[in-house]
């Protein structure tokens, strides 16, 4: 009787210590906290489609509501340090700000708080810095507009056919926010995907210094359509651009989501990153333990880089078609968004680009660094994960460059 006495007690002790593990795991998992600083909000598309990563990670996560902190319209300023430093007060264990100009504020925090991961989209600093908790991250969504570029190429040689061009060449324009890295690398890959099914358009690019003002944006698309542009895209963050081709009946691209719902009759499609995926990762690695990459590039493969249906009441026929074999070359490692290797497909100032040093590890005066050109293409974000072509080829006309 005895011994079966004492193997109950020490039966129920040991349920009793599990239950204590547990019950201890479970407080560390549902006191993790992520903080998310945002320059805008959801009327951002920018901005909105953070808000959609997180949301996304969140629920597949099966994180509760207290676990995720957003702070929305802080400003590239102190402010962004404020933001940081109330999320690290309130137990956040990973700490995301959202724009490029957030990094300098966001810096000191990290510095003072080493036991907190702090992650950055868009930034340049993390490789140079060396700060074992800050961390870079963007993707490759030259990719994307790419293929969104091949859209537009499909759409300018339909209108070509019918006589209805506006000039004697397919024109597009672009309203473009500054005149940074990212800015002209995604306006240059939108360009060549368009080049590479139309070979003679062109194109301008109204900047507007700004990454959200609706009536700005409005203003440049409207001066664009005014200058003969035959269709519009975007590298900023309003409905303005959207907004005045609706009106005019201009055919858009847009940038970070479908603008069907508001532009049914001239919206072709949108190319975006999803961040969803780095969330994920970055919490999974922080409630592990385990480290987070120094510098992530998130990729086609990766579910980071992604295009909105194509809508085909605007689209070209087989726009969906080229598309498609496009995204296949580009998985097989076939098709390089900034090809040299192909005579003609880029060159500056008639001459082709066989050599360029990029600006890779920032510094005070942005001195080139890195050999970026070989195997036959511009290899963009491979060396860090923002992008760093900045070289402004032919067939691009830039109407206003004071906005870098």
């Amino acid at each position: 009787m005895l011994r079966k006495i004492l193997s109950l007690v020490l039966a129920l002790a040991m349920i009793l210590s599990a239950a204590i593990v547990l019950a201890s795991c479970s407080d560390e998992t549902d006191s993790f906290k992520i903080g998310i600083i945002l320059l805008h909000d959801e009327n951002s598309t920018y901005d909105l489609n953070f808000l959609n990563g997180i949301m996304d990670a969140k629920a597949q996560l099966g994180l509760s509501d207290e676990q995720v902190i957003i702070k929305k319209n802080i400003p590239e300023s102190q402010a962004c340090t404020d933001a940081a430093e109330e999320l690290v007060e309130a137990g956040c264990k990973v700490i995301f700000a959202d724009s490029f100009g957030h990094e300098t504020y966001l810096l000191p925090v990290a510095k003072a708080n080493p036991g907190v991961e702090f992650c950055h989209a868009t930034g340049t600093m993390a490789h140079t810095e060396g700060l074992a908790n800050f961390h870079n991250a963007f993707a490759s969504i030259y990719e994307g507009r790419y293929l969104a570029g091949i859209a537009a190429g499909m759409k300018l040689n339909e209108i070509k056919a019918a006589g209805q061009l506006k000039g004697e060449v397919p024109m597009m324009g672009y309203v473009g926010a500054f005149t940074y890295a990212e800015v002209l690398s995604g306006y240059t890959s939108f360009y060549l995907g368009a080049k590479s099914v139309c070979p003679d358009v062109q194109m301008k690019v109204q900047f507007t210094g700004s990454w959200y003002n609706e009536v700005e944006e409005k203003s440049a698309a409207e001066a664009l359509i005014a200058a003969g542009c035959d269709l519009i895209s975007q590298h900023a963050d309003s409905m303005g651009a959207p907004t005045a081709c609706e009106n005019a009946g201009i055919p858009n691209i847009s940038y970070n989501g479908s603008t069907l719902a508001a532009c049914p009759n001239t919206f072709i499609v949108s190319s975006r990153i999803d961040w969803a995926p780095y969330f994920k990762y970055i919490i999974n690695q922080s409630k592990a333990g385990e480290a987070i990459a120094t510098d992530w590039t998130g990729t086609i493969e990766t579910g980071s880089v992604v295009l909105t249906d194509v809508n085909t009441n605007v689209a070209a026929e087989g726009t969906v078609a080229a598309i498609e074999a496009a995204t296949a070359a580009m998985r097989a490692g076939t098709l390089h968004v900034f090809d040299t290797a192909t005579a003609g497909f880029i060159t500056v100032n008639g001459a082709a680009l066989d050599s360029y040093m990029a600006d890779v590890d920032t510094d005070a005066d942005y001195t080139p660094d890195t050999e970026v050109v070989k195997d036959g293409y511009f290899h963009e974000s491979e060396f860090r994960s923002a992008p760093y072509f900045d070289v402004q080829i032919d067939g691009i006309e830039l109407l206003n460059v004071n906005f870098g």
